[in-house]
């Protein structure tokens, strides 16, 4: 048996948890890396034809996966959920990269984790979902945690903060929309349907600011297509692996990924603060993921 063959059949025989780990930390690093290249590039080309390049390149590289397996990949019976999460991607890391030009990268990872917040406010809100006050505090503390990590009125208030929430709201739906393709779709055709419905967005917008790259940039943005690539596949199998609560958890390790890139690639090392404030949104983000699967697990 090739070695290759025998290392995918060791990591195939290892516990859910633990794959899904794995993948979401590849997944986590390869956003802190898009996040950097973003702001390498964002002085001399605009943050709408980076988005474009990325989204270029990425289904350049994801092509192959689909020439191996065939056009019998993207049979599908739920092109409405692909388009959805196509839009969710494109304004979601357009704000991101926006954010990438303003912030440390710590910073732009310990918001993110507010996401498990915002969805579960959206639930409530918007599809009535019983407001336990189990929910109440853990959206009440995570929210104490994300003003640690800001400090209004103790500090600027930089605009990339507004983008990395606007990009948090925007992308709270994202992983429900993947759990749902991923009980019938392969996590190969969810990357790349991602890419088909994200490329015609990311043109239209990119030909009102058009640039044309140089040598270095053209190779940075070719870097930022297969990093893209291996992020949204490294994200689609960690969500084939374990269940959307268990992925969620383990998307945490992302901020110390993001503190070692920030400080490796940029010299940023995160404050105080920001540990603080990721930690109290990780706990009640934590909080609120255990506890929707406690109700899920009794049947509501």
């Amino acid at each position: 048996m090739p070695p290759a063959r025998r290392l995918s059949d060791l990591f195939d025989s290892l516990p859910d948890v633990v794959r899904a780990g794995v993948w979401i930390t590849l997944s986590g690093a390869g956003f802190t890396g898009m996040m950097a290249i973003a702001r390498i590039l964002a002085p001399d080309l605009h943050i709408l034809m980076i988005v474009f390049y990325r989204s270029l390149f990425g289904v350049a590289f994801l092509m192959p996966l689909l020439l191996r397996s065939g056009p019998s990949l993207l049979r599908t019976g739920k092109t409405p959920a692909y388009i959805l999460r196509g839009i969710f991607a494109f304004t979601g890391l357009t704000c991101y990269f926006y954010a990438a030009a303003l912030l440390p990268l710590a910073d732009i990872a310990a918001l993110t984790f507010t996401r498990p917040l915002f969805t579960t406010i959206v639930a409530i809100v918007i599809l009535g979902e019983i407001a336990r006050s189990g929910r109440w505090w853990g959206i009440a503390v995570g929210f104490i945690g994300a003003l640690i990590v800001i400090r209004p009125g103790f500090q600027e208030m930089n605009t990339g903060l507004w983008f990395v929430l606007g990009a948090v709201v925007l992308q709270t739906l994202t992983p429900v929309v993947t759990r749902f393709l991923a009980y019938t779709e392969h996590p190969d055709a969810i990357a790349i349907y991602q890419g088909i419905y994200f490329a015609p967005l990311a043109l239209i917008s990119a030909a009102f600011v058009w640039q044309t790259p140089d040598l270095e940039q053209f190779l940075w943005l070719i870097g930022l297509g297969a990093i893209g690539a291996l992020t949204q596949r490294a994200l689609s199998r960690a969500y084939v692996a374990a269940d959307a609560t268990v992925v969620v958890a383990l998307d945490f390790l992302r901020l110390p990924v993001a503190a070692v890139i920030g400080l490796v690639v940029f010299a940023e090392f995160p404050d105080v603060w920001v540990w603080t404030g990721g930690a109290v949104i990780i706990g009640a983000a934590v909080l609120l993921t255990r506890g929707e699967a406690r109700d899920e697990a009794r049947g509501g």
